[in-house]
């Protein structure tokens, strides 16, 4: 279980996970994650779906070229990737980053995108973390190096000693350690940072699906969501149901940024339930037609 698999697209190496048979599940991971992100919600999803989740470009252990970070870039690839794995269709789920990218995917390649779920979705307003738009300023690559940690030895256990004293919840220091870590990679850091100011500045996120959600109308789209996310606030999803009404919210609540990794079990039901929903109802709309 969640052993990766490798393919080369267009001499690049991309890391993915693949289980189960059935519908296809693709997973998209946020900033400096990986597919490692989903691992407690592959598993319940994989015993009815067949569950793809790549290790982006430029993240986790995927290549990370000199090249192209943005949302356009990564939707082209994901075309690739799931051509070659003989995918034609999919339930599109993107956490953070991975929402943005999802969007962008499911507007360029429509045919692919069989539903939509946004999970603390980038691409729905401008708000974002303070660390965040620090980083996308210039001279930021000067400072990384000093700021990202090395591996020391017993450092995992500081970290979760002080998780532990400001009320962290493990998961969800868990997840905001493996993807700061992350950062001690030279080329990680460079690929973190070409993405980053691929949609953010100073100001916060310089790009938004919004207008772009409306021409999909006929895209059945859910938005999962912890009331207590401090990068990317709750207010983003309220937004996008104004947007789209018919919008399926679900917010999470007592949960931070990364709902997969503190609820699995309940983002699992939820996306499941979601796709049970819609095929119910997919099903039943020829006998409605005269």
């Amino acid at each position: 279980m969640n052993d990766l698999k490798y393919l080369d697209l267009h001499g690049e190496r991309v890391a993915y996970l693949d289980e189960g048979d059935g519908e296809v599940i693709l997973l998209l991971h946020g900033m400096a994650g990986s597919s490692q992100t989903w691992r407690p919600v592959i598993r319940p999803l994989s015993r009815k779906y067949r569950v793809v989740a790549p290790d982006l470009p430029g993240h986790g252990s995927s290549t990370k070229p000199r090249s192209d970070y943005s949302l356009g870039a990564f939707a082209a690839l994901l075309r690739d990737l799931c051509d070659e794995l003989g995918i034609t269709r999919a339930t599109v789920v993107g956490h953070s980053l991975g929402g943005g990218i999802a969007m962008q995917f499911s507007y360029q390649h429509p045919d692919y995108c069989q539903r939509l779920i946004l999970i603390d979705s980038g691409g729905l307003g401008p708000d974002v973390g303070l660390t965040l738009r620090m980083l996308s300023l210039p001279g930021a690559e000067l400072i990384m190096p000093i700021i990202a940690p090395k591996p020391v030895l017993n450092a995992g256990e500081r970290v979760w000693s002080w998780f532990h004293k400001v009320g962290m919840s493990a998961p969800r220091g868990e997840e905001i350690w493996r993807s700061y870590s992350s950062l001690a990679d030279a080329p990680t850091r460079q690929a973190f940072l070409r993405t980053l100011r691929s949609v953010i500045d100073y100001r916060g996120q310089s790009v938004s699906a919004l207008t772009r959600l409306d021409t999909k109308k006929n895209l059945p789209i859910m938005a999962i969501w912890g009331d207590q996310d401090t990068i990317i606030p709750l207010e983003h999803a309220y937004a996008v149901q104004q947007s789209r009404p018919d919008i399926r919210l679900e917010v999470l609540p007592g949960v931070g940024h990364f709902p997969q990794a503190e609820r699995p079990a309940e983002v699992a039901e939820l996306i499941d339930d979601f796709i049970a929903r819609h095929a119910a109802a997919s099903a039943e709309l020829p006998a409605q037609l005269p």
